[in-house]
Formats: structure tokens, C-alpha cells, sequence
């Protein structure tokens, strides 16, 4: 999800909600420590110079209870984010705690914003050996042709 659409939900939001993929909702009272841009340059297992550049938000469980984020209050960070850092449009990394650091693409199911799971990938399979999807291979159905297997057949 990219920023603006971020910023869209929002304009149109009382609360702010996060939920993760099991439909556990990250508690009521999380903070927004962190607005910010991450940069990672690097080199793919196939030797290709990258350059990634990401919007973060980062949720904080805090021991203060009544603290509840509005919409606005949000929307205003993130202003100022774009403001001071010169934040693009670009596309949301959030930063949770679970039992470590862990990072999510941003989704929205129309009421609640939701963490959804990050994986990894080979970047450059074709430069460094990972083979393609294997082809499907067609069953056979030996029910139809009386459970019997005859050579060259091709049932076996």
C-alpha cells in the first residue's frame, strides 16, 4: 500500500486500527513511534546492485492504556514527515514487535489496517541456479480404465 492511499483511509477515519493476519487487532492503545524513510542499497545473489526505498511506520505497545490514536493525529505525522523528509509516495513497511522486530506490507480491509506477512526471495533465480516452477504433470485416473497398469500405457 502506498502512502496516499494510506492518507486517504485516514481522511475518512475517526480511529486507527491495526490488525494482524491471524485477526489478532494490535491493542487499542499502540503508539506510532516512528514515521520515517528506510533506504537499503545492496547486491543480489547475482551480483545486481539494488536500491529500495520504503515509508515506515513503527507500532509500540506502551503501558499507557488510555492512549488511543485519532486519525488526524496520524495524518498530521505523517504531514510533517513529508514535510521535513521530503517523504514520497511510496510504498508502507510497518515495524511491529512480536517476539522480535518484525516487518509487514500494509493492507486495509475497509475498517482496519492490516499487517500482512513479508517473505523472501531470490531475486536473480536465473543468474544463480534456482530452478523454474516444476511443471504440472497430468494424473492418470486408473479408476477409469479398470485399475489395470499395462506397459506403455503410460499409467505408471
Amino acid at each position: 500500500m502506498k502512502l496516499s492511499e494510506v492518507k486517504q483511509y485516514l481522511s475518512n477515519a475517526e480511529s486507527v486500527n491495526f490488525k494482524l493476519e491471524d485477526g489478532t487487532m494490535v491493542p487499542e492503545h499502540f503508539h506510532v513511534t516512528e514515521v520515517g524513510i528506510i533506504t537499503k542499497d545492496f547486491i543480489d545473489c547475482g551480483g545486481v546492485v539494488r536500491h529500495e526505498k520504503v515509508a515506515n511506520f513503527q507500532l509500540w505497545n506502551a503501558d499507557d492504556h488510555e492512549h488511543r490514536l485519532k486519525a488526524g493525529k496520524l495524518l498530521s505525522i505523517i504531514g510533517l514527515s513529508e514535510k521535513v523528509l521530503g517523504m514520497e509516495d511510496l510504498d508502507i513497511e510497518v515495524e511491529y514487535q512480536a517476539q522480535t522486530i518484525g516487518k509487514y506490507d500494509l493492507g486495509y480491509d475497509g475498517e482496519n489496517f492490516l499487517l500482512l506477512s513479508k517473505q523472501t526471495a531470490c531475486l536473480a533465480p536465473e543468474q544463480c541456479g534456482v530452478p523454474a516452477e516444476k511443471p504440472k504433470l497430468q494424473m492418470q485416473n486408473l479408476a477409469a480404465t479398470g485399475g489395470v497398469c499395462t506397459p506403455g500405457g503410460g499409467c505408471c
